[in-house]
């Protein structure tokens, strides 16, 4: 028996499949942030922290020549979002149904992966992490509602990180309204995105829960997500007609190098 139970729960393995088929489909196409940044793990659920490889003066147990340091470390912070799935389309999929409703683990799933993309790009000061665009706020490029402007924001990133000796290839890490606004935009019956993709060099990111974008080195070495426990789904408990369960992570980013990415603001928003 592990932490997640999932062996107490009145669900059969096909049950299971589908709905970690599911979450694992939904999660695959909403986390942007994971596209662009190194990942180190899954390091399992009892991984708590990652040693930076410094130290804080503390005051010593005792007076005299004694002193003290105390190891600094990014601690890992779990996440979960809870959710239910009706007892009958789980019966459903016993009996070969295809259609079942699994709307409630499609919904947790990225639900979850919005906070994971959030704290990379925005930062989780309760959790000690500070984001991408947190790093260069001060250097963020503007971005109007004219999206045909928007490669030239884009092209105007990319020569601060050259000027600052930050090589590519880059990516463009795009909020859903940019990039759809991208996706339906044309200049002269060009489409602006695929403008956009001879631009860069890297993948243009769509990125749930990012704010405006981000032009980004795929260098590496510049930002590091830390995985203990990867999305994995739990049981909690069930009644006659529900069962209750959850979708959780546990992780940590470790910004290394700010001057690795230009954030891009439109005009009118608040800077996060």
């Amino acid at each position: 028996m592990n932490h997640l139970h999932r062996e107490l729960a009145p669900i059969s393995a096909s049950g299971w499949e589908e709905i970690d088929k599911e979450a694992t489909r939904t999660l695959k196409t909403s986390l942007g942030a994971r596209r662009i940044v190194d990942f180190v793990g899954p390091k399992g659920w009892d991984y708590a922290a990652v040693a930076t490889g410094r130290t804080e003066a503390v005051a010593p147990p005792l007076k005299g020549a004694l002193e003290a340091r105390l190891r600094q470390v990014l601690p890992l912070v779990e996440l979960r979002v809870p959710f239910e799935i009706a007892r009958a389309e789980l019966d459903a999929v016993d009996r070969g149904a295809k259609d079942a409703d699994m709307d409630p683990a499609i919904a947790a799933a990225r639900e979850i992966a919005i906070a994971e993309n959030r704290a990379v790009f925005h930062g989780y000061g309760e959790a000690g992490i500070s984001g991408i665009c947190d790093g260069r706020a001060s250097e963020a490029i503007p971005f109007s509602d004219d999206f045909t402007a928007f490669p030239n924001a884009v092209a105007s990133a990319k020569t601060k990180l050259r000027d600052g000796g930050v090589d590519g290839p880059y990516a463009v890490a795009l909020s859903e309204r940019a990039y759809a606004a991208l996706s339906e935009t044309t200049d002269g019956g060009y489409p602006v995105l695929e403008h956009m993709r001879r631009l860069v060099d890297g993948p243009m990111v769509w990125t749930p829960g990012l704010d405006g974008a981000a032009v980004v080195s795929l260098r590496g070495g510049d930002f590091e997500l830390t995985v203990g426990q990867d999305f994995s789904i739990g049981y909690v408990g069930h009644d006659a007609r529900m069962v209750r369960l959850y979708i959780e992570e546990s992780f940590t980013f470790w910004l290394l190098s700010e001057q690795a990415a230009i954030p891009l603001i439109r005009r009118g928003d608040r800077k996060k």
